[in-house]
């Protein structure tokens, strides 16, 4: 890794992490070394960050106003600009209202004139019609579900029109401008599925934990899906809808 590299991701974990941070903390965050880190700790305090602490006992960061503000390529900006813009047509009104928030407050931390690039950026998202149906669930639940790592039982019509109950193991969504699909592991087919959200007409906390087990969860998922793309017995790609 660069060291100027280095140094940011330092700084970002320093900003992001409840403070105190142990070194061993930064140094999993980083994925350097704990000496590593120590040294980037010292070539931090030389250029002029405060950085409260000591090894044994947690680092913290106290904001400068005389150290230079965040700054960002003009690309960058771009392609920052973009991502938030296409929340609009890929997300619902919650998650582009939080978008929005938080470029507003990254704008206002950037340079005078990098915050009029972001103002005026040149690339914007578009979606000819409304391709995909609305959602009819509470899409505020079905987040929560998947961050809590806590079951949902859903009544879903599947595309055959056919409707049934069962509870889900909620694992990550996809949003495209056609769908907005839900990876679940099922547990009434003890599977991995792919739900339209739109297709799910009742959702209820299910009250089964399964933490920590989501990340195992869909890196068992992407092997599985890597072990058929390369199997020759395998005709097609396609997902595994419901």
């Amino acid at each position: 890794m660069a060291r100027q590299d280095r140094l940011m991701r330092l700084m970002t974990a320093l900003r992001r992490l409840p403070a105190p941070v142990t070194a061993a903390r930064l140094a999993e965050e980083t994925e350097i070394s704990r000496r590593q880190l120590y040294r980037d700790i010292a070539t931090l305090r030389a250029g002029g960050a405060l950085i409260d602490g000591a090894a044994g006992v947690g680092y913290a960061l106290t904001e400068d106003a005389v150290l230079p503000p965040q700054s960002f390529s003009q690309l960058e900006i771009e392609a920052l600009m973009l991502a938030i813009g296409s929340l609009r047509h890929l997300g619902d009104a919650t998650l582009a209202r939080a978008g929005g928030d938080a470029v507003a407050r990254i704008i206002a931390t950037l340079p005078d004139r990098q915050a009029r690039q972001a103002m005026h950026s040149v690339m914007r998202t578009w979606r000819p019609t409304d391709m995909r149906p609305d959602v009819v669930v509470d899409m505020d639940l079905l987040r929560q579900a998947c961050w809590d790592e806590t079951s949902l039982w859903i009544r879903y019509r599947d595309l055959k029109d056919q409707m049934t109950e069962r509870e889900i193991w909620p694992i990550s969504m996809s949003y495209s401008p056609e769908a907005l699909l839900l990876l679940a592991l099922c547990q009434a087919r003890q599977d991995y599925r792919f739900f339209h959200v739109a297709r799910i007409e009742a959702l209820r906390p299910g009250g089964t934990s399964f933490r920590p087990r989501r990340a195992e969860l869909l890196r068992r998922f992407t092997a599985q899906r890597m072990d058929k793309k390369q199997d020759p017995r395998t005709s097609q790609d396609a997902p595994c809808q419901s």
